[in-house]
Order: C-alpha cells, then structure tokens, then sequence
C-alpha cells in the first residue's frame, strides 16, 4: 500500500496550529494541532468531546454553514480536522479562530447531549473544553495563511 500524505509530515518537529493538510478538487482539509505530537499531557475525551459539539454547532450556524464538511478529532488525541468547500484559507482561518472564541466563553447546555442526540451523551466536560480553547486562541490568534504550511 501506498503511504499517506499525512504519515510523511515529521510529527517530531509539528509544532500547535492550523495547517493545510490537503486539497480535493474543491474540499480542503485543515489540521487543527492543538498539542505538540507524541509529548503527553494529551487532549482528554471528554473535553474533545464537548469542543467537537461546540465547534460543529458554531461553524454550522455561521455565514459559513453551507461550505462545512466535517469537523472531529485525530485519533491522536492533539487535535482536530476541520473540512471545508469553496472556502479562501483567510476565511476559514478566522472561522476557526471565531469557533475558538465562542468555546472559550460558552456557558449554558452543550448542544446535542441528549441521549437520543449522542452516542456517548454522559462523557463532557464543558470547563475542560473552555481551558483548551483558551489556552489555543493565542496560538492562532494572528495566523495568516503563510503559516499553513507544515
């Protein structure tokens, strides 16, 4: 088999940011890379969990709604894919950085945690995902697309 593009980028040398991963005709996929690769403490469930909710209902109630695709978690556990259609990388940067900002400050019920809305409705953490956003939002706060390159 054919190794994948994103086994070939040096996890060593990864540092926490936004960076283009790849390109599919009119679909872009951005590694959200919250931590430093292989170097504990990693992102805990619940807190991913609980931004993966939060992130999805913001970027898909935004002017933006129609060009989301997805947004999860790497299995990994430092970070997130966001996918996008049709979206200037300047766009989807401050979508991002928005995203971040309404974690940071969210207050209220998560969306979607209802047992019949969530496969695992009990495993959140809402004051674990504002930290995480938090302490991100000065890592992006002035990325420009020349920092998306690995």
């Amino acid at each position: 088999m054919e190794r994948i593009a994103s086994f070939c980028v040096d996890h060593n040398t990864l540092t926490p940011g936004i960076y283009l991963s790849r390109v599919d005709g009119d679909i872009v996929t951005y590694d959200i890379r919250m931590r430093k690769p292989n170097i504990p403490p990693y992102l805990d469930n619940p807190a991913i969990h609980t931004m993966e909710h939060l992130f999805a209902t913001y970027a898909r109630n935004s002017a933006w709604k129609d060009r989301v695709i997805y947004f999860g978690p790497m299995g990994c556990r430092t970070g997130f894919y966001f996918l996008v259609r049709n979206m200037k990388h300047t766009d989807a940067i401050a979508l991002i950085q928005q995203a971040f900002r309404f974690i940071s400050e969210y207050e209220g019920e998560i969306p979607g945690t209802a047992p019949a809305e969530c496969g695992n409705y009990r495993e959140h953490d809402l004051a674990a995902a504002k930290r995480e956003a938090r302490a991100f939002l000065p890592v992006i706060r002035n990325w420009k697309e020349e920092n998306l390159r690995y």
